[in-house]
């Protein structure tokens, strides 16, 4: 737990998304997207989540990291990987969001997805984080 209005490095990363294909989405999401970047083992990625809306039309990806260091990591790795070209074929992004104090580098890499910026302010994080 921090300290209220202590600094964090800490990133949060939001892609909202039109589905294309409900069913397919779903199961890429659950057996193939969420295994795969799980397995990478990313040190200091702390989440990777799919959101979808009840009738399975829009969904929202949310990924927290340590830092900008450890989201470029998992851009990277993403870029690397099949997975890519596979969301493509499944959805639309519509929206970006990026939270945290993002480097440079970041704010060059997601600005050519159209991300939206947010400096940490102010507040409090108790997340507990389990051993990895």
């Amino acid at each position: 737990m921090t300290e209220l209005n202590a600094a964090s490095n800490r990133m949060v990363f939001i892609i909202d998304c039109k589905v294309k294909n409900i069913e397919g989405f779903k199961t890429w999401a659950r057996d193939r997207a969420a295994r795969y970047v799980y397995e990478l083992k990313e040190e200091n990625s702390i989440s990777y989540e799919w959101h979808i809306s009840e009738d399975g039309s829009e969904a929202t990806l949310i990924e927290a990291f340590k830092d900008s260091d450890a989201m470029m990591v998992r851009l990277g790795n993403h870029a690397a990987s099949p997975l890519a070209s596979e969301v493509l074929e499944l959805i639309d992004i519509t929206d970006v969001l990026c939270l945290g104090n993002a480097k440079p580098n970041a704010v060059e890499a997601l600005s050519a997805w159209g991300a939206r910026f947010r400096s940490h302010h102010s507040g409090y994080n108790r997340e507990i984080v389990a051993p990895r």
